[in-house]
């Protein structure tokens, strides 16, 4: 039997399609095993109480930072926004784990090119701008990421990284693994895109790049196929 691939996927209720077309795009391509867990905020209320940061764009920008906890600091997990699209097998990713890191992840170096994002939502810049957006956590070295420190830290605390020792204990992904969809070029290979200014669920977002890739696995999604006898 493969080992299985454990997914943590940040849920909004903003953007309930999203989450469940990255999942499609995950499984229809996945030669290993998949398990998925949406971290919804209803589904965690007993353990996240942090209170809502104006700054925050998505319900999951803080409680990301659990999946260690929530994964029993047992083995890998892999979390990932839900403003994404899977293009290729996940096996390829989750090969890259590497027990020398704590925390893998694809390392940007940019300057966002727009100042607000989806629903006019003010867009914050700064350093280690969405390295949290894709993770590979080696849950049992992230033990500071318990419930306490996630509900008191600082949001800078938490998405630069902070909670490591040291940055050395970061592993780098290689950017398809997160690529960003209208801060970089097209890519023709893009392993994993990431509509981070907004989806193409948002009509002003409908025309860019690898848009309609996602809508036509949206329509996969809802699509229902009458049996045959």
């Amino acid at each position: 039997m493969k080992e299985t691939a454990r997914v943590y996927i940040g849920f909004d209720y903003k953007e309930v399609i999203a989450y469940h077309v990255l999942c499609h795009s995950i499984l229809e391509k996945s030669s290993i095993p998949v398990t998925f867990t949406p971290i919804a905020l209803n589904n965690i209320k007993d353990v996240f109480t942090r209170e809502r940061n104006p700054l925050q764009s998505t319900e999951f920008s803080f409680t990301r930072f659990l999946v260690p906890y929530l994964s029993g600091y047992e083995g890998w997990s892999l979390f990932i926004d839900c403003d994404m699209l899977m293009r290729t097998d996940i096996a390829k990713l989750w090969a890259l784990r590497d027990d020398r890191y704590a925390a893998m992840c694809v390392k940007h170096d940019y300057v966002p090119k727009t100042d607000t994002k989806f629903l006019g939502q003010v867009q914050t810049k700064y350093e280690k701008k969405n390295w949290s957006s894709v993770i590979l956590f080696n849950n049992k070295k992230c033990r500071k990421l318990d419930p306490g420190y996630v509900n008191t830290a600082s949001g800078l605390e938490l998405h630069q990284f902070k909670w490591l020792e040291s940055d050395d204990l970061i592993g780098e992904l290689p950017a398809s693994w997160n690529w960003l969809v209208n801060e970089y070029d097209y890519l023709p290979n893009a392993d994993l895109v990431h509509f981070t200014d907004g989806g193409p669920y948002f009509d002003e977002y409908k025309d860019d790049d690898y848009a309609e890739e996602w809508l036509a696995t949206r329509d996969r999604v809802l699509k229902v196929t009458q049996r045959t006898k």
